[in-house]
């Protein structure tokens, strides 16, 4: 805890903050049995059975819960789009205040804080835990869908596309359909996701490192709830962030197991359906509880390190053996093109792309605020030391600027092979298999492929251990070293979600979930950006 007095404290009376970390962590925590459990006694508890109820009565009636999920995802993306929009507009707004604002001074874990990691080490792990299986399924097939079909479609025998309206393009215009499509896609990875990331991340790192506080998703409410965050407001608070980040991860799992699988077959003929998805899933769990049970720096981070590498390799290779000027030239042209379509797409209201705003922006939003609580966790536990403006600019820049780059390249390509040399099965192939086919028109096409199929599935064991570590400390009261038996716990029930879905429904199940679940996160996180800046306020700057 800082030595800096708190300026919300009068002179002469205690800060509370300082007693009540104390008290919090009394009413919130408990030893359990002789296994040396160490939890928070309601939220393990009613997290733990709901996911138990949740996987077996999924299993058990997989046929009547499939429509559910469908039904469920196409009601809350077709009701609530203008309302996840316009809530990822809000904290893109928050973060670009905080950094000309002066509290972009005040520096997380006190005036005297150093960083505890290079940035070199801090970037790979918040990227390689943030975004990495999405980037590997979304690089290829988001690019081509909204060139070849989101808005319209381009007919690539002439060249002509057949119902060009939205956002103000010219008709007929295959240049303006590239800017656009890939305008659209890096709207939905560069800004707008990261901030979602920020803003939770911000909250944690300040509560925890300049409060005391318990790091957990409750202790970022304690200016708006005082003491009643250790009852069960802050319970149901934990509780909604436990299972959004459970269902946030099922959802990037499935993703994973779906093009994993799918890379096999194009390479090894081995049988593509449900049954590979559950052995791989089941296969990348039990890999990632060895990491789990290694810990953050010998796991985490050494596995997020290597994936980095092999991330960066294959992006020098596509690039340098594919069409080089088109992509390298076409990286800045396609981030003007976004700042240029941004207002457009990201305008909540009064609009007829429908197909785009519910099928695409209103689940990616729903799925990122899903996962904020356990990438929020993990880029806090990482970031000590830093400034808020430090922190602001890197999470919300540097890894844009890593996705506008790699959407560019992979994306770029791709429609290049499809809309220029008329290689049309790349964009006809089912979406987990686009990566591959596009690979597959380069040179060593099996090596690359192969290596694909690799960065998927490390990219698959880092976020599902950093999951398991950042759900334990949530079920602890935020205790960071909890026993490892709890952590082995998350990382097997996470798998078990993932099998349960891709039972249940396969990827609309899993989509359905994020977004039931982002749905009510996405309140406590517009709650969470008022109590983060009234913490911020009281924080010296220097």
């Amino acid at each position: 805890m800082p030595d800096n007095k708190d300026p919300m404290i009068p002179d002469g009376e205690v800060n509370p903050i300082d007693t009540d970390y104390q008290v919090g962590q009394d009413n919130i925590v408990m030893n359990v049995g002789p296994f040396g459990l160490d939890i928070h006694n309601r939220v393990f508890a009613i997290s733990a059975l709901s996911i138990i109820a949740f996987v077996v009565l999924t299993i058990a009636f997989q046929k009547e819960v499939e429509p559910i999920f469908s039904a469920t995802r196409s009601w809350l993306t077709s009701n609530l789009d203008w309302f996840f929009i316009s809530a990822a507009n809000f904290f893109v707004v928050v973060c670009i205040a905080l950094i000309f604002s002066p509290l972009g001074k005040v520096r997380l874990g006190g005036t005297e804080a150093t960083p505890d990691y290079s940035y070199l080490g801090w970037f790979s792990m918040l990227f390689a835990a943030g975004m990495g299986i999405g980037l590997m399924f979304f690089g290829v097939s988001e690019p081509l869908s909204h060139f070849s079909s989101s808005f319209g479609g381009i007919s690539v025998e002439n060249g002509v596309r057949t119902d060009w309206a939205p956002l103000g393009a010219a008709a007929n215009d295959i240049q303006a359909a590239k800017d656009l499509g890939m305008a659209a896609t890096i709207y939905h990875w560069a800004l707008h996701p990261w901030a979602i990331y920020a803003i939770m991340a911000l909250g944690l790192a300040l509560f925890s490192f300049n409060k005391g506080l318990p790091l957990t998703i409750r202790s970022v409410f304690y200016p708006v709830l005082g003491e009643r965050v250790w009852g069960w407001p802050g319970h149901i608070i934990d509780l909604l962030a436990v299972l959004a980040t459970l269902f946030g991860l099922a959802t990037s799992l499935g993703y994973g197991a779906s093009q994993a699988a799918s890379g096999l077959n194009y390479l090894f003929d081995i049988p593509q359906g449900t049954t590979t998805q559950i052995i791989l899933v089941i296969g990348i769990t039990a890999i990632a509880l060895f990491s789990v049970v290694a810990g953050l720096d010998a796991g985490v981070k050494k596995l997020s390190e290597i994936n980095m590498v092999l991330a960066v390799a294959l992006l020098i290779f596509v690039i340098v053996v594919g069409p080089t000027f088109v992509i390298l030239s076409g990286v800045g042209h396609n981030l003007l093109a976004y700042l240029e379509y941004l207002p457009a797409l990201s305008n909540p209201v009064g609009r007829e792309d429908t197909n785009f705003v519910s099928g695409w922006s209103a689940f990616y939003w729903a799925w990122w605020i899903s996962w904020c609580p356990f990438v929020g966790m993990f880029i806090a536990r990482v970031s000590r030391g830093r400034s808020v403006r430090e922190f602001i600019i890197s999470v919300l820049l540097v890894p844009s600027l890593a996705c506008v780059l790699w959407m560019s390249v992979f994306g770029g390509v791709a429609i290049e092979q499809y809309a220029v040399q008329g290689y049309k099965a790349v964009a006809e192939a089912e979406l987990p298999l686009q990566l591959f086919y596009m690979l597959d028109d380069l040179p060593l096409a099996v090596i690359t492929s192969f290596i694909a199929i690799v960065l998927v599935i490390v990219f698959f064991v880092t976020s599902s251990d950093s999951g398991s570590l950042v759900i334990d400390v949530i079920a602890a009261g935020g205790k960071v070293d909890a026993p490892t038996p709890q952590r082995v716990f998350w990382c097997t029930f996470e798998g078990l979600v993932a099998i349960a879905l891709i039972l249940g429904g396969g990827l609309v199940a899993l989509q359905a979930m994020a977004v039931s679940t982002g749905l009510p996160f996405t309140i406590v996180l517009l709650i969470a950006t008022f109590s983060m800046i009234k913490g911020l306020m009281s924080e010296p700057r220097g």
